[in-house]
């Protein structure tokens, strides 16, 4: 025989009383008959119950009001949590809850904001008080204000100018969530946007995450005040404002020229947002990127050409650029494995480039076509020359991208065949790597692949292996 369920409220099993409620819903009424019950463990979880079963529970709605003025401060805060979790049809519960904002106990008034937040509705008095909960002392509580007032949405519009007043709280969780808040609201939060960058001066990153969201959510009207401060003195601002403009991808001339600029911020931090600015812009970008190259230095040149990469395949305009920087003469000269050669070839090749930057720069531009290079012939052809380079690492790249360019790279094979037998291990792992996935099931090919299943390095034949499994689909023996 099952317990009574006044028993099961008075030893809190929650879960046996949900359960019966999911078989017959004739017990929600029982439920809320024990709310008035003058045990006080049966009157607590029963409004835990109607709290869980939300919307459902609508008819308690009354009573749980009346259990907002019990004498049992926990009491009171159970019934704030359960109108809340009720939802948008407890709204006759919001001018009680917000006489609760002024309660003694912080754990009354934390739960009476998340309840009006839920609930949604708001009066010209719920609001006003809202914001008065903005400067209680708890920062708990000041932080869940903030969010109720954004939860609300719209119809909490007047509580913007107390939201800006707590982008300066001492708290960032209060900060935090108060932008959050306004970028909710949505309406008029145009008004914002100078607080908004204020707050972009913010000490903390978590701060100034939602800020520039928020600045990025609000779209085209930040656009301005975004370029004004490009040139403020702080540099986490500038940084923050190009984060901003790069979530926005706005691509107006004015605005390339802008962030353009900052290509050659005296702090590294900037001039990297810049260039991540104009690659989330997109090719409209592309000629300033290359402009600013010839003129940045060694460190900023790799992040131009990276930002051109990371543009994709719509940066097919800048291939003969990137092809231009990945070419160089010593890649002409057939790699020779003699003596002399491995002893030639690496003097000359320090004497050129002694603190290998411009092989870098070779490297980001290789990697940078194996992500725009599909279907160019041009790129192809560059990037099998650079299978000869005097620098593995380029050498490697090259191989890497050929295979990321799949069958377009077909014209490339026979290069990739002789890189097989390449000196470094690395390169010779992504030349059979290329070889699987540009997928020529040439005979030459196959047998190549298959000496290097033998090599020396491990990787180097798991990956010759994986080749030859993926060009052929019958079972091979490797001898």
């Amino acid at each position: 025989m099952s317990a009574p369920l006044d028993k099961l409220l008075r030893d809190a099993r929650i879960d046996l009383v949900l359960s019966r409620i999911e078989k017959d819903s004739a017990i929600i009424n029982e439920v809320i008959n024990y709310l008035d019950s003058d045990i006080r463990s049966v009157k607590f979880n029963s409004i835990i119950v109607l709290g869980e079963i939300g919307e459902k529970s609508s008819s308690a709605i009354p009573k749980l009001i009346n259990r907002l003025n019990d004498s049992d401060w926990s009491i009171c805060r159970e019934a704030a949590r359960s109108l809340g979790k009720i939802g948008k049809v407890a709204e006759n519960a919001v001018p009680d809850l917000t006489k609760l904002l002024d309660n003694k106990e912080e754990s009354i008034r934390k739960e009476a904001a998340i309840a009006l937040g839920r609930i949604g509705t708001t009066t010209e008095n719920s609001i006003s008080r809202l914001c008065g909960a903005l400067e209680d002392k708890n920062e708990d509580i000041r932080a869940a204000v903030a969010k109720a007032c954004g939860e609300i949405g719209a119809d909490a519009y007047s509580a913007i100018p107390a939201l800006m007043k707590s982008l300066k709280d001492v708290s960032w969780a209060v900060r935090t969530a108060a932008a959050e808040a306004i970028s909710k609201i949505g309406r008029g939060t145009i008004k914002t946007i100078p607080s908004l960058i204020e707050a972009l001066e913010d000490d903390d990153w978590r701060v100034r995450f939602r800020v520039v969201n928020t600045l990025a959510e609000i779209g085209e009207e930040s656009i301005p005040s975004l370029l004004r401060v490009l040139t403020h003195e702080n540099p986490i601002v500038r940084k923050e404002a190009l984060e901003a403009l790069g979530e926005i991808k706005k691509a107006d001339p004015q605005i390339i020229e802008d962030i353009a600029k900052l290509l050659f911020d005296k702090k590294e931090i900037v001039r990297g947002k810049a260039a991540d600015a104009l690659r989330s812009i997109g090719k409209e970008s592309i000629p300033a990127l290359i402009e600013a190259y010839d003129k940045s230095k060694f460190n900023m040149k790799i992040i131009i050409v990276s930002s051109i990469g990371g543009i994709g395949l719509e940066a097919k305009t800048a291939i003969p650029f990137l092809t231009n920087i990945l070419k160089t003469p010593e890649q002409e000269i057939e790699n020779i494995s003699t003596f002399d050669d491995m002893i030639k070839r690496p003097v000359i090749t320090f004497l050129k480039d002694p603190f290998s930057s411009k092989a870098k720069q070779r490297v980001e531009a290789a990697r940078a076509l194996g992500k725009i290079g599909l279907d160019s012939e041009e790129a192809v052809s560059a990037l099998e020359l650079a299978l000869n380079d005097t620098k593995d690492r380029v050498r490697r790249e090259a191989a890497l991208s050929l295979g990321k360019l799949g069958s377009s790279s077909r014209s490339a094979v026979q290069s990739l065949i002789r890189t097989l037998h390449d000196k470094n291990r690395d390169v010779r792992w992504r030349a059979s790597e290329a070889l699987g996935l540009i997928g020529v099931k040439a005979e030459d090919v196959i047998s190549n692949l298959n000496l290097l299943v033998h090599d020396k390095c491990d990787y180097v034949c798991e990956s010759a292996i994986n080749a030859l499994d993926s060009l052929t689909e019958e079972e091979h023996k490797y001898y």
